[in-house]
């Protein structure tokens, strides 16, 4: 029902009509029953799927296993797992000691609506391409009606006649970060409630920067790690920079990608840090309750005779969570945002075992300060 996109000029010249309001296949058009009957089934399978961390991260790793073409469905899966580890740390093993209880729930809520808001963007385009694929035919004109980005459309349209998945993998991650960016980073509530509050700050400082992808080697071993550390987490540019490097990280390393599809798939989605490290992270708490906290951890590995950390299962930390609807809206306005989808040569190897120890030590010794304190 669109144009075809064969090139990347073809999609410039998309792009830059709809920046001036101009739809070359019109506005969204009257429904016919039978994609009333579509639409209505992707919402509800996207409900389904859409009810916490756990179960967002299992669903776009079984939609990899069937359309591995869609690059980023497991990148969004890795990606996902961190937001679950950032969730239970809240309630782990150091995090109840320095932050307050309103501020645990007031940075989970805000980690859970950012999960939340990507997944009921991204999995229905998922399910668009999965039915597109079921009737052999272009099905993507259906994404205004899902309220998803024109931008989106042109980018599924093109992947649709050129198969080629990078830009499409890089047009989700621009898709992502500026879906969020004024639903939760410049959101009212969670600037005074999170980003600017001192507790997050702390946060932000010690641990929500670092996102790891852990990978076998050989399988059934203590996986590798590789990863990123984002140092301007409010910054746009910033995140859909990071988003590129991770992107790299696993698809621009054969070895890395068959070594962390073979670890998720052998290491089912908990939101316990336990799932990739359980020589340093336990899913029950080993301490007694309000016993004088002691050193843990040096160089990664535990003190000899100390416990094991606690990083609880999700179920155990956090309840499901109701929402509110996505507030509705089309960030794309600028045909120039195309610029990110140019490939780039990142520089970087993914190292960050030393800085990820370090940082876990940052914290213990946080911990123990605080609890040195009368």
């Amino acid at each position: 029902m669109g144009p075809l996109l064969n090139t990347m000029k073809d999609v410039k010249r998309d792009l830059k009509k709809k920046s001036k309001g101009i739809f070359p296949n019109g506005e969204k058009h009257a429904l016919t029953l039978e994609e009333k009957w579509i639409i209505q089934s992707i919402e509800e399978r996207t409900k389904k799927w859409n009810k916490n961390n756990v179960t967002r991260t299992e669903a776009y790793l079984q939609f990899y296993l069937y359309y591995p073409e869609l690059h980023w469905a497991f990148l969004g899966h890795m990606v996902s797992r961190n937001g679950g580890w950032n969730m239970t740390d809240l309630k782990g093993e150091w995090f109840t000691k320095l932050l307050t209880d309103e501020e645990q729930r007031a940075f989970f809520s805000f980690l859970e609506r950012g999960n939340w808001l990507i997944f009921q963007d991204i999995y229905p385009q998922f399910l668009v391409y999965e039915e597109s694929l079921r009737r052999n035919k272009n099905l993507f004109y259906l994404l205004r009606s899902l309220n998803v980005s024109t931008f989106m459309e042109t980018m599924w349209t093109y992947f649709w006649e050129s198969r080629d998945p990078y830009p499409l993998a890089i047009a989700l991650i621009i898709n992502e970060q500026n879906y969020l960016e004024k639903r939760v980073i410049q959101n009212d509530h969670f600037k005074k409630a999170v980003l600017n509050t001192l507790g997050f700050k702390l946060y932000d400082f010690f641990h929500f920067n670092h996102i790891i992808f852990p990978f076998y080697i050989s399988d059934h071993t203590q996986p590798s790690l590789v990863g990123e550390t984002s140092t301007h987490f409010t910054s746009l540019h910033e995140r859909i920079m990071l988003g590129k490097k991770l992107y790299a990280l696993i698809f621009g390393n054969k070895k890395v990608l068959a070594g962390a599809l073979r670890w998720a798939k052998d290491r089912p989605h908990t939101g316990s840090r336990k799932d990739y490290w359980p020589h340093l992270f336990n899913n029950i708490k080993e301490e007694l309750p309000r016993s004088l906290y002691e050193p843990h951890i040096k160089d990664c590995e535990l003190i000899k005779g100390a416990k094991h950390l606690y990083s609880p299962p999700l179920k155990f930390a956090w309840e499901d969570t109701p929402h509110q609807k996505a507030e509705e809206g089309d960030w794309f306005s600028d045909w120039r945002i195309l610029e990110y989808i140019t490939e780039q040569d990142f520089k970087t190897d993914g190292e960050i075992y030393k800085d990820y120890c370090k940082t876990l030590e940052k914290i213990e010794l946080a911990v123990l300060a605080k609890s040195a304190l009368p």
